[in-house]
């Protein structure tokens, strides 16, 4: 698989992150769309799965309004780390591995990196849940060591040189 445009100049190791979020979008039936989220908050690497192409690469000319968006994603995995968080600490259960939320529409996953990160993932309601929850397991075995302040600054400024 070729590594998206938007990693030309990037380090290996942005490279290889991105590589491996296209690949969970691309290798996990079901996964609508994924991001990595900083501890802070911030978006570091997304993928929107319906804006793939079938190189891998992001589509920047798929729009299809911002409901759904990786953006969007990036937004409640947030928000939910945040919740599960403080819900943890209330309840004196330690830290949080992972979240799972199933609706009618669709599943989504929040599973905690190393650093404190978080990598979402938005599925449709028919996924195989156990696959994905592997998947996301993966990555972040994968991606948790090499996560570092450096790196999440690289990943931060090149979505800010992107928009």
């Amino acid at each position: 698989m070729n590594a998206p445009s938007s990693t030309y100049g990037l380090s290996s190791e942005a490279r290889n992150l991105h590589w491996l979020l296209s690949n969970l979008v691309e290798e996990v039936p079901g996964v609508r769309s994924v991001a990595v989220v900083s501890s802070d908050g911030l978006m570091l690497l997304s993928s929107d799965a319906r804006h793939l192409s079938a190189a891998g690469a992001l589509d920047p000319t798929a729009q299809d309004g911002p409901k759904g968006s990786s953006a969007d994603l990036a937004t409640i995995v947030s928000g939910l780390g945040s919740l599960t968080l403080g819900a943890a600490k209330l309840m004196d259960g330690g830290g949080v591995k992972q979240t799972m939320v199933a609706m009618d529409g669709g599943s989504l996953f929040v599973m905690t990196i190393g650093d404190g990160s978080l990598l979402g993932v938005h599925a449709t309601p028919d996924c195989d849940m156990t696959v994905v929850a592997y998947h996301m397991a993966l990555f972040v075995g994968r991606a948790g060591h090499v996560l570092t302040p450096e790196l999440r600054g690289e990943l931060r400024r090149s979505l800010e040189s992107a928009q």
